[in-house]
């Protein structure tokens, strides 16, 4: 490389474009300076020197803006475009680097030193000129670009310098290494680096090729599917089945899109549809995962209804549709205040426990009626597989969700009023329990994320209303008692029953069997007759048979006598109902030696007990009989004791146990009877028996016995007074620890009935025993 002589020359600065020795291109110009700069060349030797700027956003570049090294270069042509812009035709001479840079003022001039590189070459430029050309013949092929005349061109340049700043020019590199490039004056070092740069746009294009062969393999998949599909739907068409699946899959898409799912549930369900597409209608699984996404999109999620908060509306629903129950209807109204003040309470989890017929199940109908929100219930009587409440995995042939999820499809709600019946009735065997399996459903800290086998994704039910009946608390097992809210309804009195008779029965079945009330006409006394001498129960169920029964017998009289109307009395209440079947007044006619009425607790109500005692000579063997439960054979058996232990003191023989066989009966001997309140009874009744004191006809009694002659708190004091007050009795015998509950009882039964609190026995004996010996 020789250096020649400096020369002053006009300078062209480039945006974007960068020029060869040799290359030959037109320019576009349009900056003024610039064109100012192609004037003074056009006016001197025509030779002006091109170099790149550094930032092509700059305007008027200054001497840090721009390359250093450049090109010395011939104007061949300039013409003017219409649009002020000056195209011209370079040449590019040599390379020259800048060594001083001058400000014209109407053009950028710079002291420019020419570049020269030899011309002769060697064994190891021939080597690196074939390396090279090889290079850009691989290059062309995987480019397409670069026409094959380009190669054939280059081929036949002899210069190695020449060679590889033309291969340089036509490949897409950027600017920075293009001046790389030009910079570069050894030749071997030139040959290299065009060769790197080329090898590595050859792996590029390879790259390049790969992707794009694999997206052309995506694409031809995607236009064949969907070609395939149109075909699918043009044959359905012509078939007759104009929707198909694919049409299906449309409606199921935009059903999932409006049921209001969380996006978790969401998109499950669009992970199926898109799995139900794929699956052939033949296949079974088609049909299974149809049905799961019916069930996911039948579900509310978020469908609710808005809750009427009038306090005075609901009171008085419940005041037409129940006579009494006032606790639950005030616990029901305490929930719509609060959640009126708050407006974000949690459904509660009630309990209404009682005997059967007292109204519960209907009772569940008017808070959902008061609070204007879907119904639904289900009965859990006899239910004994746990998946009756957690659903079937849907693996299994016949798969189906719980009776929880089925109840909240029916409803169409995320807020019903849910009515789980006869709760107290579930069992369980080899295929789970149940009841453990409500533990979820009924715990308002856990069923705001109600898992169901089937359905397999979280469930609220937070905003559920549960309210479970059932006739026997001790059935249910305690974990889920304890996450419920227990209101026990005992049953109804006398004149509560009369009142419902009147007012809801009657008209019910008037309705029911086609009559009006100028038809038939029931007197209140007949009302009351019914009630006292043909029915015996907590509920009114029996007494709504009855008065079906009269209806009936009503309507056969209508037609084939054609009366029209009919009175029923006291007097003629027989002609429709037969002789009276129960006795109404004293469980006992008479005082009775050996006989005392204990007052106890079933399932189906308060019931009053005959405790006979009967002695005759033995040898002291004490026999029970009644089917008694092991309880009740033990309160006997202490009662027994602490007769014994005393009976010197209340004038017995202290032998008497040596000298007879005691015998103690409950009448009604095939119904299974047991319970801890039947001490009293039983010690009384053998008392009775030993003195020869009679027992007063008008006392009932209840109460457990220790062997110190201590009386222990019962159970059920209501209910059993109710039954006291139904069997005509007067004076009520209890522990003293339960006179707090005498409150519970209604003031209209309270007024008729004298209560004795007793704490000892020795206070049970005044109270019940006659002064006399007979």
């Amino acid at each position: 490389m020789a250096k020649k002589e400096e020369k002053i020359v006009p300078l062209l600065p480039l945006r974007g474009l960068l020029v060869y020795p040799t290359m030959v291109l037109h320019l576009d110009v349009g900056r003024e300076k610039s064109v100012q700069a192609l004037e003074k060349a056009m006016m001197d030797d025509h030779i002006i020197f091109l170099t790149t700027q550094r930032d092509i956003s700059i305007d008027e570049p200054s001497e840090e803006d721009i390359f250093k090294v450049g090109t010395l270069t011939k104007i061949k042509q300039m013409l003017k475009l219409p649009n002020g812009t000056i195209r011209v035709l370079v040449e590019g001479m040599q390379r020259g680097e800048m060594t001083k840079y001058t400000d014209e003022g109407d053009y950028f001039s710079v002291t420019a030193l020419p570049l020269d590189e030899r011309d002769s070459k060697d064994a190891e430029d021939e080597a690196l000129m074939r390396t090279l050309l090889d290079h850009f013949d691989q290059y062309i092929k995987l480019s397409k670009k670069i026409s094959g005349e380009t190669l054939s061109t280059v081929s036949d340049i002899d210069e190695p310098g020449r060679m590889a700043d033309i291969i340089a020019s036509h490949l897409p590199l950027k600017l920075k290494e293009k001046q790389e490039v030009l910079e570069t004056l050894d030749i071997k070092e030139r040959l290299n680096k065009v060769i790197e740069i080329i090898h590595n746009e050859k792996e590029v294009l390879q790259l390049e090729k790969k992707i794009g062969q694999r997206v052309k393999r995506s694409m031809e998949r995607t236009q064949k599917e969907y070609y395939l599909r149109e075909q699918m739907k043009a044959i359905q068409k012509e078939l007759g089945d104009k929707e198909g699946k694919t049409g299906e899959v449309d409606i199921l898409n935009s059903r999932i899109e409006e049921a209001g799912m969380p996006d978790h549930v969401k998109l499950t369900a669009l992970k199926e549809l898109e799995r139900y597409e794929k699956v052939p209608s033949t296949s079974a699984e088609s049909s299974v995962i149809r049905n799961y996404l019916d069930w996911l999109i039948s579900l509310p999620w978020s469908n609710a209804t808005e809750d009427r908060l009038d306090l005075k509306r609901a009171e008085k629903i419940l005041d037409e549709d129940h006579y009494g129950l006032e606790k639950v209807k005030d616990r029901v109204l305490e929930y719509l205040a609060v959640q009126k003040l708050t407006n974000s309470l949690k459904g509660p989890i009630l309990c209404l426990s009682g005997p059967p017929g007292v109204g519960k199940t209907s009772l569940a109908k008017s808070v959902a009626k008061s609070l204007d929100r879907h119904f639904v219930r289900i009965s859990l009587g006899g239910v004994r597989d746990e998946s009756e409440i957690r659903g079937h995995r849907r693996t299994y042939v016949g798969a189906m969700p719980g009776r929880i999820i089925q109840g909240m499809k029916k409803a169409g709600t995320i807020n019903p009023v849910f009515l789980l019946d006869e709760i107290d009735k579930m069992s369980n065997d080899f295929r789970g329990d149940p009841s453990s399996a409500l533990l979820e459903v009924l715990d308002p800290e856990q069923n705001h994320t109600f898992s169901d086998h089937y359905i397999e994704e979280t469930y609220d039910l937070s905003k559920v209303m549960f309210i479970a009946t059932a006739n026997n608390l001790a059935t249910i097992p305690g974990p889920l008692r304890d996450r419920m809210e227990i209101i026990t309804i005992a049953g109804y009195t006398e004149l509560e029953k009369i009142h419902i008779a009147k007012d809801h029965l009657l008209q019910k079945q008037l309705k029911d069997h086609g009559l009006k009330k100028s038809h038939l006409q029931i007197r209140e006394s007949a009302i009351r007759n019914i009630v006292r001498y043909h029915t015996r129960e907590a509920g009114v169920r029996s007494l709504e048979r009855q008065l079906a029964s009269i209806c009936r017998k009503a309507a056969k009289q209508i037609v084939s006598e054609e009366k029209k109307k009919l009175i029923i009395t006291d007097k003629n209440l027989s002609d429709y109902l037969g002789k009276n079947k129960f006795r109404y007044g004293q469980a006992e006619l008479e005082d009775q030696v050996g006989v005392a009425t204990g007052l106890a607790y079933t399932t189906v109500g308060g019931d009053t007990l005959s405790i006979e005692v009967s002695l005759s000579p033995g040898k002291g063997k004490l026999i029970l009989t009644g089917k008694l439960g092991d309880v009740m054979k033990e309160s006997a058996q202490a009662a027994f004791s602490f007769i014994r232990s005393r009976a010197k003191e209340m004038n017995i023989d202290e032998n008497f146990h040596e000298k007879n066989d005691i015998h103690i009966h409950v009448p009604e001997g095939a119904v299974p009877k047991d319970g801890p309140s039947a001490g009293i009874t039983m010690a009384t009744a053998l008392i009775s028996a030993l003195t020869g004191r009679a027992v007063r006809k008008e006392v009932g009694m209840t109460g457990e016995i220790t062997l110190r002659g201590r009386v222990l708190p019962i159970g059920g004091l209501k209910e059993k007074t109710l039954s006291a007050h139904r069997a005509g009795l007067t004076k009520i015998i209890l522990p003293k620890d339960n006179e707090r509950d005498i409150e519970d009882i209604p003031e209209s039964v309270r007024s008729e009935l004298t209560f004795v609190p007793v704490s000892h026995l020795d206070e049970v004996l005044q109270h019940a025993l006659t002064g006399e010996s007979k």
